[in-house]
């Protein structure tokens, strides 16, 4: 009877435990709160289903994406969160006495079912069309079904060079071209992607810009502190030549060659190059013996009527060189080390015009030699003063320049009453041309028109400071004088 009642004295004792233990772990409980948000912009997701694994309560989230779900026992859980078109996402989570635990569910949207775009239409320019303008628009239309973000890639490639242009990442149906080539078959494509198929591809389409307007003007503009070459009609409508990231500067159009010379910045030297008329293929034509001179500013070149030899200086030595680079030859240097800082070739080829100075452009010469390098004619010499803008006439028999009558000299090269001289060969004397110039400017680098009846040149105030203007006058006509495009410098007119 003892060892019955001492069985069911243990067996009473271990009843009263696990009734104890029971009734503390039914009192230890936690909170879960967190929040729902897109994956890709984190914006919160409204009315998302929150469950667990073992099940707890099944709650859903607010407008701020948040929920919260109490009294949930301690221990270890898995919550998922469900959205339709998007995909499931699992956190698992400790519950602990006592304690909130926070979950941030981040979904994806789900692509299962996703649909790519349509095949992208090409809208302008309509296809094969003509006679285009050099800065246009590429328009095109696309849909997607499920309204997905839409971004494309635009290639560009013309029938001129092998080179392929991508401009990626497009937002818009449009894209807005500018400095496209004059007279230029392009071919374009779009590809649309949505992020989540197979990008789709347009067909191919083509157009071919309007052919480059005829121009008989040049001169140079500032931009960004660089000069650059722009050409202009006869209406006055301007288009650049020269990338206004560059220094281009002293424009020179030969008819011949169908070529527009200017010098252009080469690293720490200047040299002179060739463009076309509408400023393509642009080539290097000096290396080894660049131009220069006291002032780039202030430094010329001439190439003879054909187009196919330059003349130009490098300090005190005059050199030739064809217009391909080749045959660099020495022809004159002069006497007594002073630079060669302008030239003019006769459309003869028989007399070179040089204007010659020191160091700081002062003691300044012209003078004429021939193509064997003797000094013929001395036009200018012993004068104080700047001088500059050396032109002959077609027939090689005048020679027009400019020269500061005020004699004013000092180290900013500043010139205070330039006006403009002719000299006649036939009677060795030079003489000035009445341009009605106003007072307290200059007028500089000047050139004949085509036809010889008037003259071009730039006209400014020598404050060295103020705007300048391209203008034209008759040769002794009064007040013919007339501005051509202002903001302007260094003009060339064939």
């Amino acid at each position: 009877m003892k060892y019955l009642y001492k069985i069911a004295s243990v067996l009473f004792l271990l009843f009263l435990i696990s009734c104890s233990e029971e009734k503390i772990g039914d009192s230890e409980f936690g909170t879960v709160t967190g929040r729902v948000v897109t994956a890709d912009t984190f914006e919160p997701l409204e009315n998302v289903k929150v469950l667990s694994s073992p099940a707890t309560s099944t709650v859903f989230t607010d407008a701020d994406g948040k929920f919260t779900i109490p009294n949930v026992k301690v221990g270890e859980y898995s919550f998922q969160a469900q959205k339709d078109e998007y995909v499931a996402k699992f956190e698992a989570v400790t519950i602990t006495a006592n304690n909130t635990s926070e979950i941030v569910f981040e979904l994806s949207k789900s692509t299962a079912n996703n649909k790519p775009p349509t095949v992208p239409v090409l809208v302008n320019p309509v296809d094969n069309s003509t006679a285009q303008d050099v800065a246009i628009d590429l328009t095109w239309t696309v849909t997607d079904p499920d309204n997905d973000e839409l971004t494309y890639t635009v290639s560009l490639r013309n029938d001129n060079n092998s080179e392929v242009k991508m401009y990626e990442a497009v937002k818009d149906k449009k894209l807005a071209l500018k400095d496209l080539l004059f007279g230029v078959k392009y071919y374009w494509q779009v590809t649309v992607n949505d992020g989540i198929n197979t990008s789709v591809l347009s067909p191919i389409g083509a157009f071919t810009t309007i052919s480059f307007p005829a121009t008989r003007h040049l001169f140079v503009k500032k931009i960004n502190d660089n000069n650059v070459i722009f050409t202009a009609d006869d209406a006055g409508k301007q288009y650049q030549l020269t990338s206004s990231d560059k220094n281009s500067w002293r424009p020179r159009r030969n008819n011949q060659s169908k070529k527009i010379a200017f010098i252009a910045a080469t690293g720490s030297q200047n040299d002179i190059y060739t463009m076309n008329f509408d400023g393509t293929e642009m080539k290097r034509i000096t290396n080894s013996v660049p131009i220069a001179g006291f002032n780039s500013d202030y430094i010329g070149y001439s190439w003879n009527a054909s187009g196919n030899e330059f003349i130009y200086p490098n300090f005190d030595k005059l050199y030739k060189i064809n217009s391909d680079g080749s045959g660099l030859t020495k022809i004159f240097q002069t006497p007594n080390g002073k630079f060669i800082s302008e030239c003019d070739w006769s459309a003869d080829g028989s007399k070179i015009a040089l204007k010659v100075n020191d160091a700081n452009g002062y003691n300044a010469e012209i003078y004429v030699i021939n193509p064997s390098g003797v000094i013929t004619t001395i036009i200018v010499s012993g004068e104080n003063g700047a001088i500059g803008g050396l032109n002959f006439s077609v027939t090689g028999l005048k020679l027009v320049y400019t020269k500061d009558i005020s004699g004013f000299e000092n180290a900013a090269y500043r010139q205070l009453d330039s006006r403009i001289f002719e000299y006649n060969f036939l009677t060795s004397a030079s003489y000035q041309i009445i341009t009605d110039k106003a007072t307290g400017t200059n007028d500089l680098d000047v050139r004949y028109s085509p036809n010889e009846s008037e003259l071009i040149f730039t006209n400014t105030s020598n404050d060295g400071i103020s705007i300048k203007n391209t203008v034209k006058t008759g040769i002794g006509v009064a007040n013919s004088r007339t501005v051509l495009f202002s903001g302007t410098s260094m003009p060339d007119w064939e």
